[in-house]
């Protein structure tokens, strides 16, 4: 990743990071499978001719990591606190984002998982070179959860064949993961 060193530029507009160069937006697609090009649904490899957009979390990720940088339309640079500060606005962006890095960092695959009903799908390699195995929900460490919720999620989990994760973060800041699996006595 250090070989980019922040030379793929996006553009912040309206709560997304846009990639304009088509080059710098398979860079960025190959790394990871970061982002989604544009008007594409199920992209087949890096091989697209339309600029990528990155969600804001996976925006602040790459920033973090000094593989790209953003501007707004005005042409002024979004630094890591500034685009914290747009994330903010979601309640539950400090403790999404947590566990999005936490799996990032680990070398995992992460995806939106809300066709899943979850916040997350996670790879192992990546979508179109296999299924997603898991599905996780975050949840605040202190939260109480709704036993019924648990069943609805784990039985939507087998039906689609993926783990059901529940990932929390401590309150020192330790990302926890539980892991679910369907049992028929």
């Amino acid at each position: 990743m250090e070989e980019l060193n922040g030379e793929i530029r996006g553009l912040l507009i309206q709560g997304e990071v846009v990639i304009p160069s088509i080059d710098d937006s398979r860079k960025i697609y190959s790394l990871g499978f970061y982002g989604k090009p544009i008007g594409i649904d199920k992209p087949r490899g890096a091989n697209f001719d339309v600029p990528l957009k990155l969600s804001l979390i996976e925006a602040l990720y790459l920033l973090e990591k000094g593989i790209i940088k953003i501007s707004t339309l005005e042409g002024s640079e979004v630094s890591v606190d500034e685009l914290k500060r747009v994330m903010e606005e979601s309640k539950r962006f400090k403790m999404l984002y947590k566990v999005y890095r936490d799996l990032r960092d680990r070398g995992l695959v992460v995806r939106p998982g809300l066709k899943f009903g979850a916040d997350f799908t996670v790879y192992r390699e990546g979508p179109g070179l296999e299924h997603a195995p898991f599905i996780v929900h975050v949840y605040p460490f202190d939260s109480e959860i709704d036993p019924t919720e648990l069943v609805r999620a784990g039985r939507l989990s087998h039906s689609v064949r993926k783990t059901f994760i529940l990932a929390t973060s401590t309150p020192s800041g330790k990302i926890q993961y539980i892991t679910f699996k369907w049992y028929k006595p």
